[in-house]
């Protein structure tokens, strides 16, 4: 088996401006997925798909290789993970290499861990999966959300579970927005990462932090310290 990690850091971050590598308790934030990728021992090669210098040089700093730029197409907004990852695919290709797994892994997971990535793949190959990525559990209930329509009043998306106990309703998950495992011929033929033959491992919402804006930044960094006791 040949394996790829695939860290995809684009610049030009709108809401948090440089991102990708903003210093997060001591260091860029794209170095704890380098980092725990290289200690894992599970990759051949960990590559970051970028179209910027800056997030290049840190990158190769910390230990990952940049053997070539993420083309202009798919460093917009609107490029999706799965255009991304085809693209880096192809790129080794016509460099003569391949690979039989890859673990696309996002620059923002300072969370990730490389029992986790063990865990992920192991269960990749056991099921025979075309991916595996971790998942949280939502705190509340979906089926109880409520929305503010035009006149600023609530309304629930499902009122048929109003009364419905919340020990009553079916758990749902989120995308812990990590990693995601793939098996190479599976991904290059459906072009997707969520297929009908994709699994999950959960994992608690400590693990994990959605960082969207400074707000998110401020408590994921509070939960890094609390998670590592520093």
């Amino acid at each position: 088996m040949h394996t790829l990690a695939i860290i995809t850091a684009r610049g030009g971050s709108k809401r948090i401006p440089g991102k990708n590598i903003k210093d997060f308790l001591g260091k860029p934030i794209i170095a704890y997925s380098i980092e725990t990728a290289r200690a894992s021992g599970l990759f051949d090669e960990i590559m970051v798909s970028t179209d910027d210098e800056n997030i290049a040089a840190v990158a190769k700093k910390y230990g990952a290789v940049i053997p070539f730029l993420r083309s202009e197409q798919n460093a917009n907004d609107f490029a999706t993970t799965a255009e991304v990852l085809v693209e880096v695919l192809e790129q080794y290709k016509k460099l003569g290499q391949h690979f039989t797994h890859v673990c696309c892994i996002y620059p923002c997971a300072p969370f990730i861990t490389g029992s986790r990535l063990k865990q992920g793949f192991d269960l990749l190959l056991q099921k025979e999966a075309d991916a595996v990525f971790p998942v949280m559990k939502f705190h509340f209930p979906i089926q109880r959300a409520i929305k503010i329509n035009n006149q600023g009043l609530i309304e629930m998306f499902q009122p048929e579970h109003l009364k419905t106990r919340s020990q009553d309703l079916e758990p749902a998950y989120c995308d812990s927005g990590q990693f995601y495992w793939l098996s190479v011929p599976r991904f290059l033929e459906k072009k997707a990462i969520w297929t009908d033959n994709t699994a999950v491992i959960v994992i608690p919402e400590m693990e994990g932090h959605d960082i969207d804006n400074l707000d998110d930044w401020k408590v994921a960094e509070i939960k890094y310290r609390i998670l590592n006791e520093l």
